[in-house]
Parts: structure tokens; C-alpha cells; sequence
């Protein structure tokens, strides 16, 4: 360990600026103590073990075509990296296929000579490719049987057009689970794990080191003892799915990496640093989720009370404990700081557990219900059949009901507003219920989709008088939007996206009620007398 290297500057091997940010087929190393630090924080993935068995298993006289496919910073140049030092022998290796091997050639022709080379060669070829320069070139490459696999791939088909074409999806090895106990993420908590380990961690040696100067990081240090919590381990965890279900922000792991380096070396605290101050795309998508922006009477009461310096004894006990814990709190320390360390303890036994009382004002229970119900589609069972029933008639049913009806109050459960023109409405009598059929259908084959479990949204079935409709997609932003509507909110612009994918239901839904047979005249007259009128679609042959 040199002894002019410091914590921050072993920690930067984590950011994006790094050079050991994108893995190369280097021979020489940059830095031969950051060297060890890199080395040490390869984390081994399902996606990796997957790969490796499947280079395992071909034998030299194979010849197959084998593409590591994701987006741009998921980890595919570190299992290609890992992967030719051992298989070297049986395939040749092309990392980065949206570059060209030559000035004068596109990423597009150096592939055409790849895939040439390959069908006219006896050796197995594995390809590092994006997903869009996939669909690039299908659209603009000329090797038609790497076309058409392509092209099946993309299209979701089980088999492509050859058996020797394989596909590898970083897509198909989500970073999120949703299982039995609720939601995790294994390959995050697996890294930090790594980097916060108490035995065996070079990471921890330089926090040590720091600590021993005569002028350490103290800042950096308390934020190094703040990620080593379990606890707030887990409320990360819980940031980061927030992000991939609400802002549709993809994991991969150059961005987890750097994240957790701005955590660290920010500049601030790590619970100012999580929400503000970086340019770090993971943190700006944070901000979305700041504490300080909560509503409701217990913190709104400590605002207040914090401005006017009249904080009960309590509060400076625990004020006292984070002090000692190293973290410089002062009178000048605004209200919002103090949020934000609340809602990173809340759920860790601190001090006096002043901020305990706290702790309920944090749930997030559309996280917890919208991981509820996605296990309950994916994973039907009869015996919660009463739950999914709680979901249909008082959430999604409901919901989409009270919206379509937004300006006819005074049509029952199961009148469907179909169009309203001078003061009558034109009503169709629905009955929506859920599909129970099309649950057991979709669970069983979930089951057999032994790599691929899409947390970002769950299909709901319904039938419609007795017919099955195309499934509706739920996301989580739709399923909050639906229980506020629920509970009497009326949307607004903020809700533009999500509205979009409520009306698409809703026309759909209004699409096949304007079909109906029978429909009725609803007429509310000056002395608010509702009139109603049938009409029937009578055939007269």
C-alpha cells in the first residue's frame, strides 16, 4: 500500500471519470496499489456465472456466434475481459461493436466483416454489443442469417433463426428482485457489502490509514461509517428501485459504482450528498425522492419548531450522538439536514431514538403495495385470491371507473360514461371483473421463464361482460395515480405521463362499451330529475 495514497483517492477507482471505469485488455496496470483496489471490487453477477458456464460448455470445434448484449456502462467490457483470459482458445473476442476497426470503415462495416469472417471460419466469435446497434444492424447490415437472428431476438421469439446464434441479455438478469419477502436488490447490496466489509477489505485498510493521520477526512470518514450501516444499505436499495419503477432510470454498474463515490466524496454529508449537489445522473434522479419535500403535520411541526430554536432536551441528546458519531451538527444546522439524517436512521436504533417518532412518516407504502400486487400476478395462487380481488374491485376497477366518471357522479358501479354532449350522457352498463383464467395462464408461464422477471410493471386481466380484454399494463406510477383517484384526487398536468397510459385504458375500455347492444340516455332537467332513456341496436332481419 503506498503511502502517499489516500482514502478519497482509493475510492476514486469507483467514479465514471476513472480510467478504471471501462475495462480494457491492458496488459500494464495505471496505478499498481489502485491496481489491487479495482481488482478487489469485481463483484461476481448471475449475468457473469451464466456467461462463463455457457463459454464453459462449447468445446473448440463449436462455432458458435455469441452476443453479450445491454446497454452502454451495464459490465459487459468486464465479463468480456474476464472471459478471454480463460476462453481465449475457443472464440475470438470483439468488445465494443459500436467502433470500427478502421478510420475509413462504419461500426455497422467492420460488423459485416466480423460476421464474414465468422461464417467462413471454423472458430466461435463473441460480440460486446448495445441493444440499439443491434437494431442498427438488422436494419443496415448485409449478413442475412445474423440479420434474421437478430431480428428474432428482438422481436421476443424463444428461437431464432439459428441455434447457433445465442443471445445473452443483461435485460434478462434484472439488478431488482421482488420475491416472497418483498424487494431487494442482490447485486447492490452485494457491492456494497464488498466495499463496506468489516474483514478482508483493502477499501476498509485506507479508511483505517485515514483515520490514523493527523488531519483525516473526517467527513469522508463518517460517510464511510454511514454506508457500512445494513440499515441504510437497505434504504438505498429502496432509492435506487424508486428510481428504476418511477423514472424508469436503468441500473448498470458503472452508474451504481459512481454513485456510491459521490455518496462518499461528494463534498457533503452522505445524506445531503444522496439528494443534491452532483452531477451524477443516479443522484439528480434522487432528488426526486428528498425527504424535505414530504408534507405532514409531525414534520411540518419540526420545521417549525427547529426556526424558532425550541426543540425540547431530546432533540439535543440526539443532536449530542451524532457529534460523536462524527458528524458536525451545529446550531446553524438547517431543518432540512436534520429530515434527512431522520430519514436515513429511521429505521436504526441511534442515541435516544429522538428520531424514531419520525420513522412512520417516511413509509413508502406504494413501493411496499405495488410489490404486493406484482407478486400476486406473476405468481397466482387461489389462496389470495381474496387479495387480488381487493386489488381489482377497490384499486384498478374502481379507479378507472371514478376517472371515466369523473364528470358524471351519479352514475352507479356498473354505468360506464361513454360520451356526454348538452347536458345528456350516453351510458353503457359494464360488468368488469377480474380474470382469473388469464392469471393462471400468465403465472404458469412466468414460471417457466427461469432468467427474466420485468419488475418495471405487472399485466392485470379483466373480462368485460364476460369476454377477455387485452391486458392492462400496470406500472407503479399508474397504481399510485389510480389509488389517489380512488381516494377523491382529480389529476392534473404533473400527471401528464401517467394520464397517458390511463386514457389508452380507458378508451379501450369506452371503445367496447360504445359497441354494446344496449345503451342509455341519462338527462339531469332543471329541477334535477335524472331521466334515462334505453336504446337497443335492434336487427330487423
Amino acid at each position: 500500500m503506498t503511502e502517499s495514497l489516500r482514502f478519497k483517492e482509493a475510492l476514486s477507482v469507483l467514479s465514471k471519470s476513472s480510467p478504471y471505469a471501462v475495462s480494457t485488455e491492458r496488459d500494464t496496470g495505471i496505478h499498481p496499489d489502485l491496481d489491487i483496489v479495482k481488482k478487489y471490487l469485481h463483484v461476481g453477477t448471475d449475468i457473469n456465472d451464466y456467461f462463463d458456464s455457457l463459454l464453459t460448455s462449447i468445446s473448440s470445434a463449436d462455432k458458435k456466434l455469441i452476443f453479450l448484449c445491454g446497454s452502454s456502462g451495464d459490465g459487459k467490457s468486464e465479463i468480456l475481459t474476464q472471459a478471454k483470459k480463460k476462453h481465449n482458445s475457443k472464440a475470438t473476442f470483439y468488445f465494443d461493436a459500436t467502433h470500427s476497426l478502421r478510420p475509413d470503415a462504419t461500426a455497422i462495416q467492420t460488423l459485416d466483416e466480423l460476421f464474414e469472417k465468422f461464417e467462413q471460419g471454423s472458430k466461435s466469435l463473441v460480440v460486446g454489443i448495445n441493444t440499439g446497434m443491434l437494431g442498427n444492424y438488422a436494419n443496415e447490415g448485409k449478413v442475412d442469417s445474423v440479420k434474421a437472428s437478430i431480428n428474432g431476438f428482438l422481436s421476443n421469439k424463444i428461437d431464432t433463426e439459428d441455434e447457433n446464434h445465442i443471445f445473452v441479455d443483461f435485460e434478462h438478469f434484472p439488478k431488482f428482485q421482488l420475491n416472497t419477502d418483498g424487494h431487494t436488490s442482490d447485486f447492490v447490496l452485494k457491492v456494497l457489502e464488498k466495499i463496506t466489509a468489516a474483514e478482508d477489505n483493502i477499501i476498509r485498510q485506507y479508511y483505517v490509514k485515514e483515520l490514523a493521520l493527523d488531519n483525516p477526512n473526517k467527513r469522508l470518514c463518517a460517510n464511510y461509517c454511514l454506508l457500512s450501516m445494513p440499515s441504510i444499505q437497505l434504504i438505498i436499495v429502496d432509492l435506487l428501485f424508486k428510481a428504476r419503477l418511477e423514472r424508469d432510470q436503468f441500473l448498470t454498474a458503472r452508474a451504481l459504482l459512481d454513485f456510491i463515490y459521490h455518496l462518499l466524496a461528494g463534498g457533503e454529508y452522505l445524506f445531503e450528498n444522496l439528494f443534491s449537489g452532483s452531477d451524477c445522473e443516479l443522484i439528480t434522479k434522487m432528488a426526486d425522492f428528498d425527504p424535505v419535500n414530504m408534507r405532514n403535520k409531525a414534520i411540518d411541526n419540526f420545521v417549525l419548531t427547529h426556526r424558532f430554536k425550541a426543540e425540547k432536551s431530546e432533540f439535543e441528546v440526539f443532536s449530542k450522538a451524532l457529534r460523536d458519531f462524527g458528524i458536525n451538527v451545529k446550531s446553524t444546522t438547517s431543518a432540512q439536514t436534520y429530515i434527512r439524517i431522520f430519514y436515513l436512521f429511521k429505521d436504526e436504533e441511534f442515541g435516544n431514538n429522538y428520531h424514531k417518532q419520525f420513522a412512520h412518516d417516511f413509509n413508502d407504502d406504494i413501493l411496499n403495495e405495488y410489490s404486493k400486487y406484482w407478486r400476486l400476478h406473476w405468481s397466482y395462487d387461489e389462496a389470495h385470491k381474496k387479495d387480488i380481488k381487493e386489488f381489482y374491485n377497490h384499486v384498478l376497477l374502481k379507479g378507472l371507473l371514478t376517472y371515466n366518471n369523473r364528470n358524471a357522479a351519479e352514475l352507479g358501479n356498473r354505468e360506464f360514461l361513454v360520451r356526454h354532449l348538452n347536458g345528456y350522457n350516453l351510458v353503457a352498463e359494464l360488468d368488469i371483473r377480474y380474470n382469473p383464467a388469464a392469471l393462471k395462464q400468465q403465472s404458469s408461464i412466468h414460471e417457466t421463464n427461469n432468467h427474466f422477471d420485468d419488475v418495471s410493471h405487472f399485466d392485470a386481466h379483466i373480462t368485460v361482460n364476460g369476454k377477455s380484454v387485452n391486458p392492462i399494463r400496470i406500472n407503479i406510477n399508474l397504481l399510485s395515480l389510480l389509488n389517489r383517484i380512488v381516494k377523491g384526487y382529480r389529476p392534473n398536468k404533473h400527471d401528464k405521463n401517467t394520464i397517458l397510459l390511463l386514457d389508452e385504458i380507458v378508451n379501450e375500455l369506452r371503445t367496447l362499451a360504445n359497441a354494446e347492444h344496449t345503451l342509455y340516455i341519462h338527462h339531469i332537467d332543471k329541477k334535477d330529475k335524472n331521466k334515462k332513456y334505453r336504446i337497443e341496436d335492434v336487427d330487423c332481419d
